[in-house]
């Protein structure tokens, strides 16, 4: 977590230890969210599966928010924001098309958002 090793020392139980969090937190549900094997028929694991993705996407949305809060503040420089938000950008569009096939596998209606 290079991005927060040199944020003031003001904020690096706030704001940097939220945005830690967030990012282990996601790393976290999209390995829970692999790791659940969905047998055919099986709607218990694919539901589980899909709670682990959604959750992914919520955390991926906070560390967003977070970052640009953290930005506005002065703990991160704008150049990091820029990389945190690219990346979160990425996640957001692979977890997306990664939500959408699961639920064209196992059923379910989609978001308005198409997630």
């Amino acid at each position: 977590m290079t991005v927060t090793d040199k944020s003031p020392k003001r904020f690096r139980f706030t704001l940097v230890s939220r945005l830690q969090n967030y990012a282990l937190d996601v790393i976290e549900n999209l390995i829970m969210a692999n790791e659940t094997f969905v047998s055919a028929g099986d709607m218990r694991s694919a539901a589980m599966r899909m709670s682990y993705q959604r959750t992914a996407m919520s955390r991926l949305k906070l560390l967003s928010y977070m970052s640009e809060l953290a930005m506005k503040q002065g703990c991160i420089l704008p150049t990091q924001y820029e990389q945190i938000t690219k990346q979160v950008y990425d996640a957001e569009n692979m977890l997306g098309a990664w939500m959408n096939s699961d639920k064209r596998r196992y059923g379910g209606k989609q978001d308005n958002d198409g997630r």
